[in-house]
């Protein structure tokens, strides 16, 4: 009963850490986006003028930007996959990359990895779309977006965008980054949350002149460098906690490891977060187990 105890305790408290970074990484994530969300709807001149567009989410853009809908900047694609059942393993296994939108979520600003193929015969029902390819998902993680680091197929739950001569890719991939809470309220709540092609191609973008976008895309790159630098280092240590608790649970169950006597410090980074949670009403300790990402 001693040992059991214990052994709660110490994972009360290695679970308490990967809490930790993952709030970390929450506010990290929001400190960026308000960068980008500032970047492609107000410009980098604060002191720019500016003029009203009559649209709830973006009242106000620089006045010699445009709002334009997305379906006027961009050429629209829609996936495929006109199979049933769609997990029939005929049409699985061969060489054409099949995206899903697990792998949408999962990808930074590029998909550059992949779970799925099709063969000759599933590629037959589908269509492939080319890299560079701006996609989004608009069923189950709704408004997800990444680019296409090679040419793949993808279903009808996601939708690719390939923009105008004048408009830069990675301008609108943080554009749309901008659009993903709006796209949450679009979605009809009777069709299971999905998003329509018509839907979003008549949402609003801020677009100003090219040298203009290629500057906005090069300051947001410039300013959450540091950021993703944040971020990706957090998410490894979560790998590595994760992994220690493993071989912590294994160690302790096997007996190579008594910790009748183990008193788990928290670095000092962790406490300064704890203490400032704890001031503002939030409970540590509202779960002892961290649930595993859900995968799709």
């Amino acid at each position: 009963m001693g040992i059991c105890l214990n052994l709660w305790k110490v994972l009360r408290g290695v679970n308490r850490l990967i809490r930790n970074k993952r709030r970390l990484i929450a506010l990290l994530n929001e400190q960026k986006q308000a960068i980008i969300n500032q970047a492609v709807t107000r410009g980098l001149d604060p002191n720019a003028p500016m003029k009203p567009t009559g649209i709830d989410w973006m009242p106000e853009i620089p006045a010699h930007w445009e709002a334009k809908r997305v379906k006027n900047v961009t050429k629209i694609l829609r996936g495929q996959f006109s199979h049933r059942p769609r997990n029939d393993p005929s049409m699985y296994d061969g060489k054409f990359p099949f995206i899903q939108t697990g792998d949408v979520a999962r990808a930074g600003k590029f998909i550059i990895h992949y779970k799925q193929t099709l063969n000759e015969k599933g590629v037959a029902v589908s269509k492939q779309f080319p890299r560079g390819t701006l996609v989004m998902t608009i069923a189950a993680n709704i408004g997800d977006v990444a680019i296409l680091d090679f040419d793949a197929c993808f279903p009808d739950s996601i939708v690719g965008f390939v923009p105008e001569n004048d408009v830069m890719l990675d301008f609108l991939f943080y554009s749309f980054k901008t659009m993903r809470e709006e796209l949450l309220k679009e979605a009809p709540v009777n069709t299971q949350g999905n998003l329509s092609i018509e839907r979003v191609g008549a949402m609003p973008i801020a677009m100003p002149e090219i040298a203009i976008q290629r500057a906005v895309v090069a300051a947001i790159e410039s300013e959450t460098e540091n950021i993703n630098q944040a971020i990706d280092r957090a998410e490894n240590e979560i790998k590595l906690i994760r992994e220690y608790r493993e071989r912590l649970i294994s160690d302790i169950v096997t007996g190579k490891l008594d910790v009748r006597d183990v008193a788990l410090t928290l670095p000092d980074a962790d406490e300064a977060l704890e203490d400032h949670e704890e001031e503002n009403g939030d409970d540590l300790l509202e779960d002892d187990v961290v649930p595993e990402e859900v995968e799709e």
